[in-house]
């Protein structure tokens, strides 16, 4: 969407404004008059005194050094930028190492070039489309170079917007399927009548606080013995005149495979026929629609299946840039309801923007719209296709050592679920993942969703930065491990509330 807004307020001008004159004679604080020869000289300009900036220079250094600041309400007075810095930095260090972050599907690594451009924006207010114009056509070309990607079948007609991730992504675009069902129904249908979103049970925990927010009811198809997404038949018979739409994942968080969304589209096809009910499908992409146009590019998930209505990623995932950006995009504006749009006088200027937050810094988009043209086509493809290769080979060695089953092997997503072999008795996922911790990796371990909550797995998230010799010392950690944990008597019993700090 293109978004616009007027003119900022004009600047304030120069000079006093409480009608004395500079150095009139009238008293300061301390009973002495403006020049009386007892204040000091300050510095003079044709229009009256400099206001200093209490950011300018250091106030007092050496109390950086004496006084311990008060850590949950305001210091009474300044400390030196060095000291504050370091208090902050010292604490931070206790950080863990992102690199080494093998939970996390953020990007954790850019070039300092893009760190530059970012650095350049980070003041800039993406709401702000009339004073940062470039940014607000950055972001536009961003949009259409997503909706060119995902085969939109007019990609300059697509409509989409930035978001601060996907959890917003999907919450604007849950909206909007509530929206066009609200449309459909409401000369038939009593206001009474609840919409209902079907889901697998795997989807991220956005979708169930989408629900919650915007009550909804969730409609989970649960997973089943090895299926550990949803399945297209139940989801489609778990619609009804007063579903919303069907959320297909393409990269589930829990083990990084696709669900099918062709079949679930044909499913939902097949539902139409019989019943006249047309259900919409919302893709949600937030890692595998940056994965798939490169290395799947045969796999039909996209715009190209007419009943996918929209579509949302996570720039700051596999689009390879720092958080937090995500984008949103409808396949149409017959998709995306007008009254959703809202169009506000916002600084003498009409603004439509369709978000849930207002004020955010246009870096990452700047950085999203870098990394699209430093990478091009064959660039995502060379990163994404190491990423797998990473994946493969690091589940290939785990399964190789004989105390693990894996459940993927990262053969979608660069990532894979595992978890101990059938006949390892002295030691359980969370041990691994609490003694991996030890070397300065994090790796979740927790338990699947219904009806596999009986299913402890690790997870490892290959990520741009995540390279080979990283997976090598990886493996050299693990493997070390592995003899101290076979030798215990059995697992250790911790909760899980303890043994990890994973919560999907």
């Amino acid at each position: 969407m293109s978004l616009h807004k007027g003119r900022s307020d004009p600047g304030t001008r120069t000079g006093r404004g409480d009608g004395r004159r500079a150095g009139d004679g009238h008293r300061g604080a301390d009973g002495r008059r403006a020049g009386d020869g007892h204040s000091r000289p300050r510095p003079r300009t044709e229009h009256g005194a400099i206001s200093v900036n209490p950011f300018y220079g250091e106030a007092d250094p050496v109390s950086g050094m004496t006084t311990e600041p008060p850590r949950h309400r305001l210091p009474d007075s300044p400390m030196a930028a060095e000291a504050a810095r370091q208090l902050v930095h010292d604490e931070l260090m206790l950080d863990g190492n992102s690199r080494l972050n093998l939970a996390t599907f953020v990007t954790t690594w850019m070039e300092p070039q893009a760190g530059e451009l970012m650095a350049q924006c980070r003041d800039k207010n993406m709401v702000d489309k009339d004073e940062y114009p470039r940014t607000a056509e950055l972001e536009r070309r961003c949009v259409a170079m997503l909706a060119d990607l995902w085969n939109a079948p007019d990609p300059s007609a697509a409509v989409g917007c930035s978001t601060t991730g996907s959890s917003e992504a999907c919450m604007l675009t849950g909206l909007a399927l509530k929206r066009r069902w609200a449309r459909r129904v409401g000369d038939r249908y009593p206001s009474t009548a609840r919409p209902n979103l079907v889901m697998g049970a795997n989807v991220q925990v956005c979708w169930e606080k989408f629900c919650n927010f915007w009550e909804v009811e969730a409609r989970q198809v649960p997973m089943e013995g090895e299926r550990f997404h949803i399945d297209p038949q139940a989801a489609a018979a778990l619609c009804d005149e007063n579903t919303v739409g069907v959320v297909a994942v393409l990269g589930s968080t829990f083990d990084g495979s696709y669900e099918p969304v062709a079949e679930v589209c044909e499913a939902l096809d097949g539902l139409q026929e019989r019943t006249g009910i047309d259900v919409p499908v919302h893709v949600d992409g937030a890692s595998g629609a940056m994965i798939a146009p490169f290395l799947d590019e045969d796999l039909l998930w996209d715009f190209r299946l007419p009943r996918v209505a929209s579509i949302n990623t996570s720039g700051h995932k596999y689009g390879l840039v720092y958080p937090g950006v995500g984008w949103a995009l409808w396949r149409s504006p017959d998709a995306l309801p007008e009254e959703l749009v809202f169009r506000v006088n916002y600084l003498g200027g009409d603004m439509p923007t369709f978000a849930l937050n207002f004020s955010r810094p246009g870096a990452q988009v700047a950085a999203q719209y870098y990394t699209f043209l430093r990478l091009g086509r064959g660039g995502f493809r060379a990163v994404q296709q190491a990423a797998r290769d990473v994946a493969r080979s690091l589940a290939a060695r785990i399964g190789e050592t004989g105390d693990f089953r894996m459940l993927t092997r990262g053969d979608e997503l660069p990532v894979f679920a595992f978890t101990t072999g059938p006949d390892v008795t002295s030691f359980d996922v969370f041990d691994v993942s609490r003694r991996l911790r030890e070397r300065g990796w994090l790796v979740p371990a927790y338990t699947f969703p219904p009806n596999r909550e009986d299913l402890a797995v690790l997870r490892i998230v290959c990520r741009n930065g995540f390279t080979a010799d990283l997976s090598d010392l990886f493996m050299d950690d693990l493997t070390g491990l592995l003899p101290e944990l076979r030798s215990q008597s059995g697992p250790l019993q911790r909760p899980a509330s303890v043994a990890t700090a994973f919560h999907h």
